[in-house]
């Protein structure tokens, strides 16, 4: 007799597993420093945390993700049993995923955005994940519980809720996520990577808001920058290389503070 396993539980369990096996690929790409955004030493000097306590606190965040994914396939089983099949036509799934990506992009640019502007926040919740001043692959998804329970878990929700996707295509789409937020967070440019080409919200576009003079730009994640632009929180910036060697993302222009 065979097992078998539902897609929910996939949809649990797959986001989880990509994180870990990309985030491992791109410690192993860690070598190429001219590609690299910040020196291997400023990594190690800048960061306000450790390796280690990183890894615990994105298990500890998983863990309470994948709770929150069982109970909201929980919720919605009965629904989807009771509705129709969709039709698995491309125009369909790439509706759903669009209209997904939409949803978590407006949700995660204004709470994210409201995490810097109100201090409470910021220094209660937020500040966590910016003791990561130079961003690395495995720590894309570290900050205060209660942060990843709002901005990611309640993102998620919302974004397979509103889209109509089923379960089965939210291990697609909720596995695409993660590697486009692992990939905002792996400090490299590597030539060629085709979520660049694609899209202008890569890593060094995320690397300016980890810096003291972008913390007020450059918000939106994971997918487009449509909301910096409209809102006025896009600050452009170019790649130049160090001197001592590598790439850095610096701004083209001078922006006033408030």
């Amino acid at each position: 007799m065979g097992f078998a396993v539902s897609d929910e539980l996939l949809g649990t369990v797959v986001p989880i597993v990509v994180y870990w096996i990309y985030s491992g690929i791109y410690m192993c790409l860690g070598s190429f420093d001219k590609y690299r955004l910040h020196s291997k030493t400023d990594e190690e000097e800048k960061n306000l945390i450790s390796k280690r306590t990183v890894v615990e606190g994105v298990l500890f965040q998983q863990f309470l993700q994948a709770a929150a994914a069982i109970l909201l396939f929980t919720i919605t089983g009965g629904q989807n049993e009771a509705s129709p099949p969709q039709p698995s036509s491309f125009v369909i799934l790439a509706r759903q995923f669009l209209t997904a990506m939409l949803v978590m992009d407006t949700w995660q640019y204004f709470l994210h955005r409201y995490f810097h502007e109100n201090k409470f926040l910021y220094r209660h919740l937020h500040s966590r994940h910016h003791r990561l001043v130079v961003p690395y692959a495995f720590g894309a998804l570290y900050n205060h519980p209660l942060e990843g329970l709002l901005l990611d878990t309640v993102g998620g929700a919302l974004s397979f809720m509103l889209s109509g996707m089923s379960p089965r295509t939210s291990i697609f789409f909720f596995s695409f996520a993660t590697i486009k937020t692992v990939d905002d967070h792996c400090g490299l440019m590597l030539p060629g990577n085709p979520l660049h080409i694609f899209f202008r919200n890569n890593s060094a576009y995320h690397d300016v808001h980890h810096q003291l003079y972008g913390s007020k730009y450059n918000f939106s994640q994971p997918f487009f920058i449509m909301w910096d632009k409209i809102m006025g929180t896009y600050m452009p910036y170019s790649l130049e290389k160090r001197a001592e060697g590598g790439l850095e993302a610096r701004p083209t222009k001078e922006f006033k503070e408030d």
